[in-house]
This record gives structure tokens, C-alpha cells and sequence, in this order.
């Protein structure tokens, strides 16, 4: 499949795109492997039954607490929450990138970026204390024109500030950026910011999700779809 308007009359092609900002868990690097043994090595240290990785990847976009309501049911108010929550988060910044990695494809998409002088940066709900180890451990950080994380503003996700903050960085108003993402959330707020959008299908995307109703002007099958919305890359 490849990258398909989400509607008649969204842009077909990259016509004024000077930068694209991509989400991070789900949609840049494939976390899903790290997350899912830090889940269940919480969950082992607490005597609950470890969970199969095909029910853990699509809460991963959700972060930690998510991830520790679907392993024990146990939400924020409950007592033991905290402790199992930490526990993970702790498993998961001693090994950050232990089997995470680029989706498939998507460090050709980078490269093209690059070979035509377009910036590209990280968006992510993700705190800084794992977003940056995570970046660095896979040569990414220094290529980042942009790193906004989920502790940088008051408010995330779904609302645009972050994505507005990611222009200033990379000096570019909102109309020339795209924004990739695998959640609604992440096309709720980019639509909010004024750019173009595009669905991560290849991210975490739960059961039952609905992207096609998202707004978004693109839907990515693969990385490499957005390689035919892009255009050939110009010799600099």
C-alpha cells in the first residue's frame, strides 16, 4: 500500500514541506520489544502473569501506566500502582535500547530528508529521560533538528503546542511541516497546529482503530510510502 490522501482535495505532493516531525514510539523507532520485557519483568517482580507481546504493542504508544493497567488492572488511585509502575520505568531505562530500532525503511526516509536539505525532528509524549538516551543510543539525537518531549511543556498531545514549539526550533511555520504519527492523538494535534498529517498504520495502533476517520492527509502503510509523496530527492 502505498501513501494515499486521506480525502479528495489534501495534497498529494510535498509542495512547500521544509520539515517533517515525526512521533516516536510507534512511529520512528519500534520501542515496542524494550517496553514489552520492562512490562513484564515488572510484572514477574510482582508475582503477576507475564502477558504474550501481541496484546502488549498496541497499548505501548499509551506509555507506562497503560501498559501497567493492562498487565495487573490496577489504575493511578490504587495502592500497589505506583510501586509496579516504577519498577518498570526502572527495567526500562537500564536497557533503552536493547532490541529497539528504526522501523524497517525508515532510515532511507531520513537520508532523503537529508539529501534535500529538509530538517526533521521528534515530537514525542515521551519524558526527556528516556526520549534522549533512546535518541543517542541510536545515533539519531545529533540529527534531530528538533527534540520536544513530554516534560518540555505544560501541556502534550493532542494539544499543538509541542508541534508549534518544534517550528520555532527548526524556523518554519506550521504550514510547511508534516507531522507522523500512530495515534489519534497525534493527528488531533498536528491538525490543531495547522500541518499536514500522516498516520503511522505500521505503528501501534489498538484494535478496532479507525485511522481512515482520523482527518489525516496521509495514510503510511510502510516508512517508505512517504518516499512517493516526498518527490525525488534534488541533488544539492
Amino acid at each position: 500500500m502505498c501513501a494515499a490522501p486521506h480525502s479528495a482535495g489534501q495534497p498529494r505532493t510535498a509542495t512547500g514541506l521544509r520539515t517533517v516531525l515525526f512521533d516516536l514510539d510507534g512511529t520512528l523507532v519500534d520501542t515496542a520489544p524494550d517496553l514489552a520485557r520492562a512490562l513484564n519483568q515488572a510484572l514477574r517482580a510482582f508475582g503477576h502473569p507475564e502477558l504474550p507481546f501481541e496484546r502488549i504493542r498496541p497499548v505501548v504508544s499509551h506509555g507506562a501506566g497503560a501498559l501497567i493497567r493492562l498487565g495487573t488492572g490496577l489504575t493511578p488511585e490504587d495502592p500497589g500502582y505506583e510501586p509496579r509502575r516504577q519498577a518498570l520505568l526502572d527495567h526500562y531505562a537500564a536497557h533503552i535500547a536493547d532490541h529497539s530500532h528504526l522501523f524497517p525503511g525508515m532510515d532511507r526516509v531520513l537520508a532523503h530528508l537529508e539529501a534535500r536539505g529538509l530538517r526533521w525532528g521528534v515530537v514525542t509524549n515521551k519524558p526527556r529521560r528516556f526520549s534522549e538516551p533512546l535518541l543517542e543510543a541510536l545515533d539519531l539525537r545529533a540529527r534531530a533538528a528538533s527534540l520536544v518531549c513530554g516534560d518540555t511543556l505544560a501541556r502534550n498531545k493532542p494539544h499543538p503546542d509541542p508541534l508549534l514549539l518544534a517550528c520555532r526550533d527548526t524556523g518554519v511555520g506550521a504550514a510547511e511541516c508534516l507531522y507522523v504519527g500512530d495515534a489519534e492523538r497525534d493527528i488531533e494535534a498536528g491538525r490543531r497546529a495547522g500541518m499536514h498529517t500522516a498516520v503511522a498504520l505500521f505503528g501501534y495502533l489498538e484494535p478496532g482503530a479507525r485511522p481512515e476517520h482520523w482527518g489525516a492527509d496521509l495514510l503510511l502503510a510502510a516508512p517508505t510510502d512517504l518516499l512517493h509523496w516526498l518527490g525525488p530527492a534534488e541533488a544539492r
